[in-house]
């Protein structure tokens, strides 16, 4: 059998778990739950962002193996709220960064003139979806997506999607939280809730 792309085993802090599970190339684990549940802890103790326990392997290669940062960029995590650190959106591209964000705006229906305004002119969904392309810009193996189109219509949602399916198709593992059921179905490989701290079938 091939080295699954993220595994989890016993991960757990005092408030959620433990967790134990493999999540292959190009397989989408979709997460729903009631609000407060432990969703987006879940994700943020994968990315070692949050106190925890437990073992993490990348590709075979455990976390604890490589430099926080190094791993944070590798199995990158998306939140619902994203931060933004410059004025300006452009600042937060570097490099070939910035012409992939260019190269891929119109994907999501983003002008590319968007790149170059301050983030204050931009909308809630226009930040969310620029977010995104900033997450994808890092070419990470694995993406943990905490409502990565909380805040957009069905135009933008249809089209976030559709890059994630290309992302998918291209082995990356991604582990999702999401409000939508209909969501979990169209994207999740596996559709599990979290219940009681731990995670089971939908």
């Amino acid at each position: 059998m091939s080295t699954p792309r993220l595994r989890l085993i016993n991960l757990c802090s005092a408030l959620v778990g433990p967790f134990t599970l493999d999540l292959a190339r190009g397989e989408c684990l979709a997460i729903t739950g009631p609000s407060g549940a432990g969703k987006s802890l879940f994700l943020r103790m994968i990315a070692d962002l949050d106190p925890n326990q437990g073992e993490v392997f990348l590709d075979g290669a455990e976390r604890r193996s490589m430099p926080a940062t190094a791993w944070r960029r590798r199995v990158v995590y998306s939140a619902a709220e994203p931060g933004w650190w410059h004025d300006n959106v452009a600042d937060h591209f570097s490099g070939e960064a910035l012409q992939f964000a260019g190269d891929i705006a119109p994907k999501l229906a983003l002008a590319p003139g968007l790149l170059h305004a301050p983030v204050v002119q931009l909308s809630t969904g226009e930040r969310q979806r620029m977010a995104l392309i900033r997450t994808l810009a890092l070419a990470s193996p694995a993406l943990l997506l905490d409502e990565p189109t909380g805040a957009l219509d069905q135009e933008s949602t249809v089209r976030v999607e559709a890059l994630l399916r290309e992302r998918l198709a291209d082995g990356v593992a991604i582990a999702m939280v999401t409000h939508s059921p209909a969501q979990a179905e169209r994207l999740g490989s596996r559709h599990m809730r979290m219940e009681a701290r731990q995670l089971v079938p939908a």
